[in-house]
């Protein structure tokens, strides 16, 4: 998955430019750039591949869904409906606004279940964030048709999905916005960034302004232009942005690479008739970042994700026991270990989301997932196919 595998002389050469011309900001000093832009460059070049009509970088992935909640209108109070299954800036940047994080169920496609999220919109709800974790997308139709119903916002957190598609649509590109990282670990890397991307041209306006402190971005004289409302620091470095544009231009290459890998593997697991799959939508195609499976009982997931790494399978991930990726271990949210006093509304609203949710346990207590490398060899990957495949049987000997 990550694009830090495949760096090389692309990168180099885009980010010698910008040392070559010394600016290192976005904004300003036009006289001596020669002619680089590089975040421009960049979210011009992702709003096409994304297929929107406008894209907005910025410093990470947490930083895109906080700007892109502001730029919805959420703030004291609003509820925003979010998975239990996710990475904790779901929840950081909608308390960054003052709204409320309420978790909700997740079903067989590891992403948030449509009943369950019907169940949890209330007079507060304003918005519902479904996470594409692990490569894979959440039912994008009936999350649409429950926003249309309530006037609700759809921003699709797709941190972990870029490359992914549904109903012919990219991921991110279905709701109202949609949110990507581009950390180091991600299928495509910056170092440090993120980015929003939508058709709305409301969205957009407000979301070049509120990245930047309010600036307006009119005139060529940044110390004469003018703040409209407030906003915050959540620029993107001409750095970063300029791996990006190298990273982008991979992104196909990286996207056929981890479906080759991806199927090399689960091919060789398909004679395992105890392992099963997560379900991807109708109509949507994964990234192929991740091979998820699920295993028929908690104590053999366990048992599964001790054998692979006992064969030596790295980068397998048990995640109903994971300290940042499952409700479970966010005794910090629960418990509003914060070192700035939450709101009222805050306070109260995490106290009543404090529950169990027995259905999204049952779902991740019996899943694995497998990232999927892109500098493998063709032999490497034959190879850790059939370890994986002999780590997995070997737990259900005598145990059905």
């Amino acid at each position: 998955m990550p694009g830090f595998e495949l760096f090389g002389e692309e990168e180099k050469k885009e980010v010698q430019d910008v040392l070559d011309n010394g600016v290192l900001m976005r904004y300003g000093f036009d006289g001596v750039r020669n002619g680089h832009y590089k975040t421009s460059e960049l979210e011009k070049n992702l709003a096409t591949k994304m297929q929107v009509k406008h894209a907005q970088l910025v410093s990470s992935g947490t930083a895109a869904l906080t700007v892109a909640l502001a730029c919805a209108g959420i703030g004291a109070g609003d509820e925003v409906i979010m998975p239990t299954f996710t990475f904790v800036a779901s929840f950081e940047a909608i308390l960054s606004v003052g709204a409320i994080p309420v978790l909700c169920d997740i079903d067989d496609t590891l992403t948030l279940a449509p009943k369950a999220v019907e169940k949890a919109i209330s007079s507060k709800t304003k918005a519902i964030m479904p996470v594409h974790m692990c490569g894979s997308m959440a039912d994008l139709n009936s999350l649409k048709k429950i926003c249309d119903a309530h006037n609700l916002i759809l921003i699709e957190d797709a941190c972990q999905a870029i490359g992914g598609s549904y109903e012919n649509k990219p991921l991110g590109s279905y709701g109202d916005m949609g949110c990507f990282s581009f950390d180091y670990v991600k299928t495509v890397t910056c170092g440090e960034g993120g980015a929003i991307i939508t058709n709305s041209e409301i969205f957009a306006d407000r979301a070049h302004k509120y990245q930047d402190h309010g600036h307006d971005h009119i005139g060529t004289d940044r110390g004469a232009e003018t703040h409209p409302f407030l906003g915050y620091n959540y620029r993107i470095s001409e750095l970063s942005a300029a791996v990006g544009i190298a990273q982008l231009r991979k992104l196909d290459q990286i996207i056929t690479l981890q479906k080759k890998n991806y199927t090399i593997i689960k091919e060789a697991m398909g004679v395992i008739e105890e392992v099963s799959y997560r379900k991807v939508p109708q109509n949507g195609i994964e990234s192929y970042a991740f091979l998820s499976i699920f295993l028929p009982t908690e104590e053999l997931a366990k048992k599964g994700h001790e054998a692979l790494v006992a064969h030596g399978i790295d980068a397998c991930f048990y995640w109903y026991t994971n300290n940042w990726h499952y409700y479970k271990k966010w005794e910090h949210l629960f418990e509003q270990k914060s070192l700035g006093k939450l709101s009222q509304e805050q306070q109260s609203g995490l106290l009543i989301n404090n529950r169990s949710f027995k259905d999204s346990d049952q779902w991740m207590s019996r899943t694995i997932s497998c990232l999927i490398k892109v500098s493998w060899s063709e032999q490497e990957v034959k190879e850790r196919a059939l370890k994986m495949t002999e780590a997995l049987q070997s737990v259900f000997v005598g145990s059905i």
